[in-house]
């Protein structure tokens, strides 16, 4: 077997091993103080009162700042960041500015007689098709009272002695071409 990394260093001597472990244990005190300041912190504890902050914790910088200020300065943008942003806001206003001014100078208006005209067209188109559609449904509805199958192997059976007449219907007439069904909902 090859010599490991541990028969490779010197031996230590045993006040040597003594004064590392009095220095694990001081860290290892450090550690457990600031880790209760913050646990008391977080549970909002003053921490600037003298129970609040370990001796240890104290020449951290940690005693000045209370857990509301801290979440704020952690939460906000910094300097560089906020430039950016500035950046692209001002980047999307200019965007929209030129696309306003394209649609102000575009000469294909619609005048508000030829609008009124094409929307009642469409109440109208949409009104018939809603009495289609009531009419095919009423006459389907008929037609399967005697059907011993169901409603779906009805427009797909092509034995239902109508040749597919329920596909025709479905894809026809109770189809969504009323716009306004698909505005709505």
């Amino acid at each position: 077997m090859a010599p490991g990394r541990a028969e490779q260093l010197p031996a230590a001597s045993d006040a040597e091993l003594r004064g590392l472990d009095a220095q694990i244990a001081a860290l290892s005190g450090q550690v457990q103080a600031l880790q209760q300041s913050c646990r008391q912190m977080e549970a909002g504890e003053r921490p600037g009162s003298p129970s609040a902050v370990p001796a240890a914790a104290r020449g951290h910088g940690l005693s000045g700042a209370s857990l509301p200020e801290l979440k704020d300065l952690s939460s906000s943008m910094t300097t560089s960041e906020m430039a950016k942003e500035i950046k692209e806001l001002k980047r999307d206003c200019e965007s929209y500015t030129e696309k306003l001014e394209r649609m102000k100078s575009a000469t294909n208006h619609v005048t508000p007689e030829e609008k009124e005209k094409v929307c009642s067209e469409q109440k109208l188109y949409c009104r018939e098709w809603r009495r289609r559609k009531r009419m095919a449904t009423e006459l389907l509805d008929a037609i399967l009272e005697g059907y011993p199958k169901s409603k779906k192997q009805f427009f797909v059976s092509p034995r239902s002695g109508l040749c597919g007449a329920g596909a025709v219907l479905s894809s026809t007439v109770l189809s969504p071409l009323c716009s306004c069904r698909r505005r709505s909902g």
